[in-house]
């Protein structure tokens, strides 16, 4: 079993650092606000840390989950960040969603350090996280990747090396991309068939069998209709994720209009004050018939 260090104890952090305490591995844990840390400690055993480069110190392994591109960088590289103290071979694995710009930075010195560098943003929320069943898309080397999934098998269903160092960033791109354009045409054709009074438990048995089908109907559907958005991954974070693939494309020349669109109709949402709904509340801009 490994010795790791696991930086950000939060809704995603915290659960996936659980799973390796019940695999058996050791644990070291930081976090910014040291109360969460605490709390997370008492209940399942690991040590904690004052600071990231305490606890990477003689790691195997460290892994992060924390909220931005400035956030991994102070507890990354910052003062008492984790690369001051991390041993060389050892392993990086960063599951924070950020811009592929700085998961090769974070590459570059790594290496000069003789780390190895897996960038690993995930996707399945809170209950992904919480239940062992996340989708990990990875970028990095094939080595540096290989000795990665043996340890994030103990929190993923689907783990899935895509190329080098930021394509796990991209590719998570990809996936919230491809989120909002779903999500805004599920909620238009939502409130086509409120208007057009028709049962909405028979439309959804009607056309989710089909080609229309997508897991944001099948698990979203019915609570848009009822207007609950309780469901984790909020407006304000899936509006970063929509702007780290925003800036990307003016770097490599994509065309995403929509994305670009429905991440102008989400500034609505949280202008009306649902920043913390769920990414399902987008259909809360569009008029309701009474």
């Amino acid at each position: 079993m490994a010795k790791i260090a696991f930086i950000g104890m939060g809704v995603m952090g915290g659960p996936m650092a659980a799973h390796l305490v019940d695999a058996g591995h050791e644990l070291t844990v930081y976090n910014r606000t040291r109360a969460k840390a605490e709390a997370w400690g008492a209940k399942h055993g690991a040590a904690l840390a004052e600071n990231p480069a305490e606890a990477a110190r003689d790691k195997q392994i460290v892994i992060t989950c924390v909220g931005n591109d400035d956030d991994l960088a102070s507890v990354t590289m910052g003062r008492d960040g984790a690369f001051s103290t991390m041993p060389s071979g050892s392993l990086f694995i960063d599951h924070t969603t950020v811009s592929a710009r700085i998961a090769r930075q974070l590459s570059v010195e790594a290496e000069g350090r003789g780390i190895h560098v897996v960038d690993a943003p995930v996707s399945g929320g809170q209950s992904g996280a919480e239940n062992g069943a996340l989708s990990i898309m990875c970028g990095g080397s094939k080595e540096a990747f290989a000795a990665a999934e043996l340890i994030m098998s103990a929190y993923a269903e689907r783990i899935v090396h895509v190329g080098r160092t930021g394509a796990g960033q991209t590719t998570k791109m990809c996936n919230q991309i491809a989120i909002a354009g779903v999500l805004e045409g599920l909620s238009e054709a939502l409130r086509f068939a409120q208007a057009s009074q028709l049962d909405l438990e028979k439309v959804h048995e009607a056309i989710s069998g089909g080609a229309a089908q997508s897991w944001q109907m099948d698990n979203r559907w019915a609570t848009m209709a009822k207007d609950e958005f309780d469901f984790g991954f909020a407006v304000d974070w899936m509006r970063k994720d929509l702007g780290l693939a925003i800036e990307e494309a003016r770097s490599n020349g994509a065309a995403i209009p929509v994305a670009a669109l429905v991440d102008q109709f989400y500034a609505e949402v949280q202008a009306d004050g649902g920043g913390r709904n769920d990414t399902s509340s987008l259909v809360s801009r569009l008029p309701k018939r009474k």
